[in-house]
């Protein structure tokens, strides 16, 4: 502490906080970052499986989110220490690869840690640890692709991959309707994918959420939903073998570029001006008309007199469509988009089947149904439920399992789930261990011992004794030689996931182990 005095001569206190902080090094720094990323997987821990917890989130501002999703939370969580935030970043990796699994990859991360600080503390250095762990990696992906089976996803109407959809909806709010979720999840991916070069485009798939009415109410819709209505109650509500406009110039008379002033000193002068005005907007819907639309999507708003005109010339119109929205109609109907009125022609126009005007819920909310589209197998999955909340994380939900769907589709091929993976890839790291010469023997070992925490994590979420219950299961697999014996979660009375049809895709667990290492 010492004293000095500013320009005025006052007298100032400066005191040296800065002597008592220390930085930290070696062994001491590592077991602090370990701590603050194994902080955040212990979080993770109660949130995985069929039995696991909801977090509720509330942000700043009051908005409240309840979820299980692991890349949601720890989205929403601020996390400041940079390990930790690594982990929501292997989360999010993990989300957006696979689409599923972002719990498990957190929570086995955590695990492999917390060997890790073990072994540092026996005096191994983090170069051979790291080494064996790799190693073990290697073990456990070579033993995937060893006990993996192939699935005839086209079998008994796609009963296997409605079955894969199952398994990711088991742990999520609709588990108690995950039949008709998983049934969503499987026609939007089926009916935009391309079995041949095996390939699904999401763009093509559309979630909308609108609460109210209750989850089961959520439906699948062949063509594409937008969240409006016709611009003026009297338009018709239907149009068959529709001829599409889309514009990107609003329905208003042009605006000067510079500034103006305009002097209107008699009745003459402004009846001139209306007319003026009429003669715009009369040009504007004669242009539409002249190139044999029926109907007309614009991106910006339209005045009334051009909405009153528009209706008047039999044109239905929907104004302020999203920039999204607007390419995909664009792609769907094989319309191009129009920036001008000048540049409206016939070729410029799309197709499409129908367009509807529905009135949804007990509310009357109103959205427009587009149907048939000529290029495009678009389609569009409405969500409902009793509030946001459950809207938003039905939303998730289905997201989950339409991309389990899809990497089935590009990989058939899959594993047990219930832990009953990681129990395998355990027993073989395991074995191979022994084989290992040197000092990454112990982090091999290590690894495997990793590996159990998912079936010990989901053994205590169930309601199991952990410890008992997985040293059965792994007697049981070694025994059987079966590697789908897992944790019978769901109190089904078998461990069999083969039986229990809980299958996980062979990219999701390959992928969950090269992250968490």
């Amino acid at each position: 502490m010492s004293l000095a005095f500013d320009e005025n001569g006052r007298p100032f206190i400066i005191l040296r906080e800065q002597e008592k902080k220390k930085r930290v090094k070696g062994l001491e720094a590592h077991k602090i970052n370990i701590m603050a990323a194994r902080t955040v997987a212990s979080l993770m821990k109660t949130s995985l499986g069929p039995k696991g917890m909801d977090k509720m989130l509330v942000s700043p501002d009051g908005e409240v989110i309840v979820t299980n999703d692991g890349a949601t939370i720890l989205e929403k969580m601020e996390i400041h220490h940079q390990t930790a935030r690594l982990l929501a970043e292997l989360s999010a990796s993990q989300d957006n690869e696979i689409g599923d699994g972002t719990t498990g990859v957190v929570v086995l991360a955590g695990a492999i840690l917390e060997q890790a600080q073990k072994l540092l503390e026996k005096g191994i250095h983090p170069l051979k640890i790291a080494d064996g762990f790799d190693q073990a990696c290697e073990i456990a992906v070579r033993q995937i692709d060893e006990i993996q089976q192939e699935l005839d996803i086209f079998k008994n109407d796609h009963a296997k991959l409605r079955a894969c959809a199952k398994t990711a909806l088991g742990s999520k709010v609709v588990s108690s309707c995950q039949e008709h979720y998983a049934d969503l999840a499987l026609k939007a991916v089926l009916h935009v994918a391309d079995l041949e070069r095996r390939d699904v485009n999401f763009d093509l798939i559309k979630i909308v959420a609108k609460a109210g009415g209750s989850i089961e109410d959520s439906s699948f819709i062949e063509g594409i939903v937008l969240d409006k209505e016709f611009s003026h109650p009297q338009m018709s509500k239907k149009i068959e073998n529709a001829k599409v406009c889309i514009l990107t110039c609003p329905f208003e008379p042009p605006k000067p570029k510079t500034k103006h002033g305009l002097e209107i000193k008699s009745a003459a002068d402004y009846e001139k001006l209306q007319q003026m005005e009429t003669n715009y907007f009369t040009d504007m819907v004669a242009r539409v008309k002249n190139s044999g639309a029926t109907t007309v999507l614009c991106q910006w708003g339209f005045d009334d007199e051009a909405n009153h005109l528009l209706m008047q010339n039999g044109l239905p119109a929907v104004r302020w469509v999203g920039g999204v929205e607007i390419e995909l109609l664009a792609i769907a109907t094989g319309a191009r988009i129009v920036p001008r009125f000048e540049e409206i022609t016939p070729e410029k126009l799309g197709t499409t089947g129908s367009i509807e005007e529905v009135a949804y819920g007990t509310s009357g909310e109103k959205i427009i149904l587009i149907k048939d589209c000529v290029h495009s197998k678009a389609v569009t999955v409405m969500i409902r439920g009793g509030s946001k909340t459950i809207c938003d994380e039905a939303k998730r939900c289905l997201h989950d399992a339409i991309c389990v769907v899809r990497n089935m589709v590009k990989n058939n091929n899959v594993v047990g789930g219930g832990g009953a993976t990681e129990l395998a890839c355990s027993i073989a790291v395991s074995k191979e261990a022994d084989k290992i010469r040197g000092v990454e023997q112990y982090a091999v070992r290590a690894f495997a011992d990793a590996l159990e925490e998912i079936p010990l994590t989901l053994a205590e979420n169930s309601g199991y004794n952990p410890i008992e219950y997985v040293s059965k299961l792994r007697e049981e697999q070694v025994s059987t030689e079966n590697p789908f014996v897992g944790v019978d979660a769901n109190h089904q009375g078998t461990t069999n996931m083969s039986e229990q049809g809980i299958f996980e895709s062979v990219m999701s667990k390959k992928q969950q182990l090269e992250l968490a290492t």
